[in-house]
């Protein structure tokens, strides 16, 4: 078992020292970096370089260092590293891989991965990861502005049906507060990284109550391993955002996942129940969506639990990123948002909770709405057997448009750039204002390659997924009946 974190972390001060000429370093095979897929374990490849980064929960990005052990991580690296940052990766050099043992790249697929790493360098010398601070500063004063509407329908009106109505645009502001934080956080807009982690201080933790660190460990994630399925149940290279068992099953092995758990290798009543019945319940769970993520929110930030046991771990062993801003801007929100609940005490108990989940349920399904478009209903893959980078993120992901009477106006600032969401997975980094034109490149390289890039609009991209929903519900039942007929 490596130990190359740990030892790496020790010995730092004397990185130097560990500098050998690439003629020294040992060659590994495909299939002996492919056994090391745990934290406790992990080997990672960058451009044909062996790194051991077993149980390096201190790694500046924390756990999702992981999503990789095991396999190639040069793209998803570059697509959310700056410039030089590799220079941190030298003290867990390993080896090398040799590249001919890598059986299920032929020539053609090599040419393809090197033609979306030009398009990247192409992307870059047109200036399309600038961002505008122009764009992103009416972005954040319009945003404010619905904040201060929201807030003079509570003090300056007495009816119940603008109130109703204020809670609404309070839930549509928490909305779009999640894409300004979701930009600053994926250092869109700053060059400068602790500009942008104090800008999703403010909008993430103060002004929607959503912990910055939370969000990293699992959305950085999400980016990293999207939809794929865990190799085993010790591994972290496994979606977080479909973790969604038993609530929500996105495949048949997604739906039978619970059976291991189980001393009788039997899905419960409960299950069973969920699974059937989840094309139904699918949006009312997105209702209860921002509810659970507060809860998650302020576990995470002071220090009382975690979302998994990847979260968990790098909480316990790297701790938070700021400390003492996250609890208090945290606590800041939830005092602000009281007082605006109940109208300073003025209203009562029930008058107050009926604001608030108007609010919080409102908020959940216009943010879960995006999320679920983006991915749900998109294919699924063991995690063992994912496809390159490039085709992982498109073929996951996909695009939302303009229709059923829906302008594109409309979904552009509805969305929050994520209807871009094939490109922004492919680069992170890139300002939402560029994604249009980066869209275009985009789509004619997928054309090029033969690369599957899928869209839709919001009414049949929701229908598309409660139709994925049903025919898991459907699987998940026949093979029910075909394993256990007596039932």
């Amino acid at each position: 078992m490596g130990k190359g974190g740990r030892a790496a972390v020790a010995i730092q001060p004397n990185k130097k020292e560990l500098t050998v000429k690439d003629a020294e370093l040992p060659k590994y095979t495909w299939s002996e970096v492919k056994k090391h897929h745990t934290p406790q374990d992990a080997w990672v490849v960058h451009q044909n370089k062996v790194y051991d980064v077993s149980d390096w929960y201190e790694h500046p990005g924390g756990a999702v260092i992981f999503t990789h052990a095991g396999d190639d991580m040069t793209d998803i690296f570059a697509a959310f590293h700056a410039t030089g940052s590799m220079k941190t990766m030298k003290p867990f050099l390993k080896g090398e891989l040799i590249p001919e043992s890598v059986e299920h790249k032929d020539e053609r697929q090599r040419e393809f991965e090197q033609g979306y790493r030009d398009l990247r360098v192409q992307l870059i010398k047109m200036g399309m990861f600038q961002s505008s601070k122009l764009f992103y500063l009416y972005k954040c004063v319009s945003n404010l502005a619905i904040l201060t509407c929201a807030i003079c329908m509570v003090f300056l009106s007495e009816s119940t049906v603008v109130h109703i109505a204020s809670a609404m645009l309070l839930g549509l502001f928490w909305q779009q507060c999640g894409w300004l934080a979701h930009d600053f956080l994926h250092h869109q807009v700053f060059q400068n990284r602790v500009y942008g982690d104090m800008a999703g201080l403010f909008w993430g933790n103060l002004m929607q109550g959503f912990s910055v660190a939370w969000w990293k460990n699992k959305h950085n994630g999400h980016h990293a391993v999207t939809n794929l399925h865990s190799t085993s149940a010790e591994s972290q290279d496994g979606d977080p955002d479909i973790d969604t068992m038993p609530l929500l099953a996105w495949s048949l092995r997604h739906a039978q996942s619970l059976r291991e758990l189980e001393k009788d290798g039997k899905d419960t009543a409960v299950t069973r129940f969920l699974i059937k019945y989840q094309a139904f319940t699918y949006f009312p769970i997105l209702l209860l969506a921002r509810i659970s993520w507060l809860r998650e929110s302020f576990k995470a930030a002071l220090g009382i639990g975690a979302a998994s046991e990847n979260a968990k771990e790098e909480f316990k062993r790297k701790g938070l990123s700021y400390p003492i801003a996250e609890p208090l801007l945290l606590l800041a929100f939830h005092a602000w948002n009281f007082a605006l609940c109940c109208k300073f005490g003025q209203w009562s108990l029930a008058y107050s909770a009926m604001y608030y989940f108007t609010a919080a349920c409102f908020s959940g399904l216009l943010l879960a709405l995006v999320f679920g478009l983006g991915h749900n209903g998109m294919p699924t893959y063991d995690a063992e057997r994912r496809p390159d980078f490039w085709k992982l993120q498109v073929t996951t992901t996909r695009n939302i448009t303009g229709g059923h009477g829906i302008p594109q106006w409309f979904v552009d600032w509805f969305c929050g750039g994520l209807q871009y969401q094939v490109e922004h997975h492919l680069f992170p980094t890139m300002p939402r204002h560029n994604l249009a034109k980066c869209h275009e490149l985009v789509d004619s390289f997928c054309k090029k390659w033969g690369v599957t890039y899928h869209a839709a609009d919001m009414v049949d991209g929701n229908r598309e997924v409660v139709q994925h929903l049903a025919s898991v519900s459907h699987d998940f039942i026949t093979e029910l009946i075909k394993e256990f007929p007596a039932m």
